[in-house]
C-alpha cells in the first residue's frame, strides 16, 4: 500500500505563530506528532509519505502516488480537512481518518471510508486486521483507554525537520481536573495514563539520533496530572539525560496553575530543562471561575502563583476567556489589568465556546442556548452559543480587550515586566523560541525598530535588556518577534465583521 497521511492546515490564528516564524524561516510550529505516531503502527512493508498542509502546499502529484489518504485532524483544522477529503475522494482514493475533530464530528462528516476513532492504539489494529482480510467496516470505536506503555515512538523519518521552529512529545493522556468548557476529560479521560521514564528517554534519544538540538514541546493537557510518577520517576530521567547530552533540548509543556504550590516539581522541572509553561488562567472574576468549575484555580492569589512560577525560571503562557455567564460588564478592563500585573507576555485570550461532548455543551443545549458547531477556533470573534451579555457588547468588549494587551505599549510594558524578574535556571541552552539568531535580530530591526509605529518601545525594551539583563537579551528579541505576530493576528480579529444571529443578539 501507498499512504499518504495528511495533516489539514491550520488558519492564521494567535497559536499559528506564521508571522514570527518568518524571521527564522520556519513554516510551522510543531509537526504532526499524531499522525508520525500512527505511521510507526502501520505495516511495515508499507509505503507511507507524510504532508503537512502547513508546510508545504498538496500536489497533484502526491495524489497521484497515493492509493490511500490518511487524516487526523482537530477542530480548527476543520475547513482545510474537508478540502482533502473532497480532493481524494474526486480522485477515487480511499479515505481514512482519525484524531480529536473526527471523533467528535464523525456523525456529520461526509467523503470517508473509514473512521479510526478515539484511541489509535485500540482502534488502528482493529481496522487493519479487517483491512487484510478484505473487509473494512466504515466505523471503528472504543471507549477503552489503552495503556500508552504500548505505544511506539514517532516516525521520525517522514518528517522534514528543518521547517519547524520546534518538536514535540507526549508523556501523559487525560487531566484530573474537569472543567466544564473543556473536551480533553471526554477524549482521554480524568485518570491520567502515562509513559515510563525509559519511554520518555527513548523518544527524546531518537530526537537527538535524528539531529535535532533545539526545542522539544510535551503535548500533555497537564504535565503535572500525575506528580508523583512525574517527580519520583520522568522528571530524573530526563535531567540525567539532558546533562549526559549536555541540555540539547529546551522543554516546553502545559500545566495547571497549582504547579506553583509544589517547589520541588518546578525545580526538578527547570532542572530537566524546562523554561516554558502554558498555564490555562481563564478570568480573574470569581464567579466564573465558579461557573466553569475551575477549582484549581480558586481561592488563590493567581497573580502570586504565576510571579513564583516566573521567579522559579518558567516562562507563563497564560489562556484568558470572556463570555462566561457571571462575568460582569467590568470583566474586559479585569482581564486587561491581571494580565498586565502578572506579566504574562503571551496572553491568548479567545471566547467561550462549547465543544461537543463537554458539559458545557450539554448544560447549553438544554437551555436551548446552541446555535452551531464550534468551528476550533475561539479567537475569530465568533460564539456558537447564546451568551447571557449582549452579543454585541461581548465581542466589542473582546476585540478592545485585545487591542488594548496587545498595543506596543502594554505588551513591551508587561515584557519588560517579566523579564525585570525572571529568573531563568535552565542548563546548557537558553530559554529561546529559536528566534534569537542573527539573522532574525536584524530582521526584528527592519520590521520592529524602523518600519512598526510602535518601534520606540522596541528600542526601550532591548536597551533595558541589553544593559539591565544582557543574559536574556536573546528572549528579549525572541519576545518581541513574537508580539508582532500577536499583533498582526489582533489587527485581522478586530476588523473582521461580527457574524449575524438570529434575534437581537441580546442575552437569554
Amino acid at each position: 500500500m501507498k499512504i499518504l497521511l495528511v495533516y489539514p492546515r491550520y488558519p492564521d490564528t494567535f497559536w499559528s505563530f506564521r508571522h514570527a516564524l518568518k524571521f527564522v524561516n520556519k513554516r510551522a510550529s510543531f509537526p504532526p506528532l499524531g499522525l508520525l505516531t500512527i505511521a510507526s503502527m502501520l505495516p511495515k512493508d508499507w509505503d507511507l509519505r507524510l504532508l503537512d498542509l502547513n508546510v508545504d502546499p498538496f500536489k497533484q502529484k502526491d495524489l497521484d502516488w497515493a492509493e490511500a489518504i490518511y487524516i487526523s485532524a482537530m477542530a480548527i483544522q476543520r475547513k482545510s480537512a474537508t478540502e482533502v477529503i473532497e480532493k481524494a475522494r474526486v480522485a477515487g482514493k480511499t479515505v481514512v481518518v482519525g484524531g480529536p475533530y473526527f471523533t467528535t464530528e464523525f456523525d456529520r462528516i461526509q467523503g470517508v471510508d473509514h473512521f479510526v476513532l478515539d484511541e489509535a492504539e485500540v482502534t488502528l489494529p482493529s481496522f487493519l486486521e479487517d483491512w487484510a482480510a478484505g473487509k473494512p467496516q466504515p466505523v471503528y470505536r472504543s471507549e477503552e483507554k489503552p495503556d500508552i506503555t504500548t505505544t511506539p515512538l514517532p516516525m521520525w523519518k517522514l518528517l522534514d525537520k528543518s521547517a519547524y521552529s520546534s518538536m514535540s512529545l507526549q508523556y501523559s493522556r487525560g487531566c484530573p481536573f474537569n472543567c466544564e468548557f473543556c473536551d480533553i476529560v471526554v477524549l482521554f479521560g480524568r485518570k491520567p495514563r502515562v509513559k515510563t521514564a525509559d519511554q520518555v528517554v527513548r523518544e527524546l534519544q531518537s530526537l537527538y539520533d535524528s539531529g535535532w538540538r533545539a526545542g522539544v514541546f510535551f503535548v500533555d493537557d497537564n504535565l503535572i496530572g500525575n506528580k508523583r510518577h512525574l517527580k519520583s520517576e520522568v522528571l530524573p530521567a530526563i535531567t540525567y539525560w539532558q546533562a549526559k547530552h549536555g541540555y540539547p533540548f529546551s522543554l516546553s509543556t502545559e500545566v495547571s496553575i497549582n504547579l506553583a504550590d509544589d517547589d520541588d516539581l518546578m525545580k526538578a522541572m527547570t532542572d530537566a530543562g524546562f523554561f516554558q509553561v502554558f498555564v490555562g488562567v481563564e478570568t480573574p472574576n470569581p464567579e466564573s471561575l465558579a461557573e466553569c468549575e475551575k477549582g484549581q484555580n480558586e481561592n488563590r492569589d493567581m497573580v502570586a502563583a504565576i510571579n513564583k512560577m516566573q521567579a522559579a525560571g518558567l516562562q507563563v503562557q497564560g489562556g484568558f476567556i470572556v463570555g462566561f455567564d457571571a462575568d460582569p460588564p467590568s470583566i474586559f478592563k479585569a482581564q486587561i489589568a491581571f494580565i498586565q500585573k502578572s506579566g504574562i507576555v503571551t496572553a491568548m485570550v479567545g471566547l467561550l465556546n462549547a465543544p461537543k461532548g463537554t458539559r458545557l455543551f450539554q448544560r447549553l443545549n438544554k437551555e436551548n442556548r446552541m446555535l452551531e458547531d464550534f468551528g476550533g477556533d475561539n479567537t475569530d470573534s465568533t460564539l456558537n452559543f447564546e451568551p447571557k451579555m449582549p452579543r454585541k457588547t461581548l465581542i466589542e468588549g473582546y476585540k478592545n480587550l485585545l487591542e488594548t494587551i496587545y498595543s506596543p505599549k502594554h505588551y513591551y510594558e508587561r515584557t519588560k515586566l517579566f523579564l525585570k524578574d525572571y529568573n531563568p535556571r535552565i542548563k546548557g541552552r537558553l530559554p529561546h523560541f529559536e528566534f534569537h539568531h542573527v539573522a532574525a535580530f536584524f530582521r526584528s530591526i527592519w520590521k520592529l525598530g524602523i518600519i512598526e509605529k510602535g518601534r520606540t518601545y522596541y528600542w526601550k525594551l532591548l536597551a533595558f535588556s541589553l544593559f539591565r539583563r544582557p543574559k536574556i537579551f536573546p528572549l528579549a528579541v525572541s519576545l518581541s518577534i513574537t508580539g508582532y505576530h500577536l499583533r498582526k493576528i489582533t489587527e485581522k480579529i478586530v476588523s473582521a465583521p461580527v457574524s449575524p444571529v438570529s434575534g437581537d443578539g441580546g442575552g437569554a
